[in-house]
């Protein structure tokens, strides 16, 4: 396999490159076949888990300055939002957006609700809510439609290692 190929792997790819991740690392994780969905309330109840067990993944454009942008892959519980005021503060940044679908999709290496909370491209940094890794129980779509993934929100941090900072918004009440 030459050098560079992991880094231009198609993103169908991805749910293979996370579990043999999972395997090589000797992590405990379940996986859980569902109907396709990929919106957070609506994966939840498929799943039977509470929204704020979910990894909620965001794609976002991070403006540092005229000439330099960065992409950041939040992580929220499911029952939150990203709160843009605060990534931007984090970055010192003059504005922070939601990315468009393909650069999300081409960064994530995944489809629109089935981003994983890891990044496997070096231009996309991970950022979690330190809400997410406190969880036992965190729940996310594999990469897939159709299949889920449970892991503990601590492996998860040993694992993907996000900054953690707080970037959730309060839940609404």
């Amino acid at each position: 396999m030459p050098e560079h190929a992991h880094h231009d792997l198609p993103h169908h790819d991805t749910y293979e490159h996370l579990t043999s991740l999972l395997d090589a690392s000797h992590i405990d994780y379940r996986l859980i076949d569902h109907e396709p969905e990929g919106s957070t309330e609506a994966v939840c109840a498929l799943r039977g888990h509470p929204a704020h067990e979910a990894a909620k993944c965001i794609v976002l454009r991070v403006k540092v300055d005229r000439r330099t942008t960065r992409h950041v892959l939040a992580v929220v519980p499911g029952d939150r939002r990203v709160d843009l005021d605060a990534v931007r503060a984090l970055f010192d940044a003059r504005y922070v957006g939601f990315s468009d679908p393909v650069t999300a999709e081409r960064l994530a290496r995944a489809v629109p609700g089935t981003v994983l909370p890891f990044s496997f491209d070096p231009d996309l940094e991970l950022v979690a809510d330190p809400d997410v890794v406190a969880q036992p129980k965190m729940y996310f779509n594999a990469a897939r439609l159709d299949r889920s993934l449970l892991i503990s929100g601590a492996d998860y941090e040993r694992l993907a290692k996000p900054r953690i900072e707080r970037i959730a918004t309060p839940a609404p009440a």
